[in-house]
């Protein structure tokens, strides 16, 4: 099954931004009234455990995220049958480099290069869907250097996963094992090397996924 396998199978990474109105305000930008999303490359999946790469004169943040596994293509998916097209879940990374987003943002460029590096989408085990049957029920959290940095739950998204999924498909096709990446909540902040970084979700008071890197300097 390809979506088990998104990490190894998967076509894209489809990220929506700003999805929680607390991350939006510690930015300093607006809290969007409709999604919107970006790109990132499949080849900067990095599995746990393993290694964040901080490229020289990179400002590195942590996102932690939850991503959407896709289990069956689809095009104009309408918000009621969003959850059929669902396969399953992750953990998810969503690393920044947070100067070249900011230059990028006052250019009005996109924002590739500060979310494209390799090892920029650090990624946990596929979770069946039927393991977490409400995936606005999550919580999230991530430590780095030993300190709760985030800590937030799914219920706080702005726009929910069905409106993502119809939103995203009447652009261009959802193909199995693709990565819808959810939003982060608020407590963003940075990497650096010699640190360890180590992020869960979990569901109803159990843990469905702890993953675990190293961050060290990109050589």
């Amino acid at each position: 099954m390809a979506a088990r396998n998104f990490a190894r199978t998967g076509r894209k990474i489809v990220a929506i931004g700003r999805n929680y109105s607390e991350h939006a305000k510690e930015l300093g930008n607006a809290v969007p009234t409709a999604p919107f999303f970006f790109l990132k490359p499949v080849s900067s999946y990095v599995q746990s455990p393993g290694k964040i790469e901080i490229p020289r004169g990179c400002n590195v943040h942590h996102e932690v995220e939850l991503g959407v596994v896709i289990g069956k293509p689809g095009r104009d998916i309408a918000e009621s049958a969003a959850y059929e097209h669902i396969s399953g879940y992750a953990l998810a990374l969503d690393l920044t480099a947070r100067n070249l987003q900011d230059e990028a943002k006052k250019k009005g460029l996109p924002w590739s290069a500060a979310k494209g590096f390799d090892t920029f989408t650090p990624i946990g085990p596929f979770i069946s869907a039927t393991e977490m049957p409400d995936p606005h029920k999550a919580r999230l959290w991530i430590e780095v250097a030993g300190q709760i940095k985030q800590n937030g739950t799914t219920d706080a998204m702005i726009f929910r996963i069905p409106q993502l999924i119809q939103h995203i498909s009447s652009i261009m096709t959802l193909e199995e094992g693709d990565l819808v990446l959810t939003g982060t909540p608020q407590g963003v902040g940075p990497i650096n090397p010699g640190e360890s970084v180590v992020a869960g979700l979990e569901y109803e008071g159990r843990e469905l996924s702890r993953i675990q890197f190293d961050a060290v300097a990109r050589n």
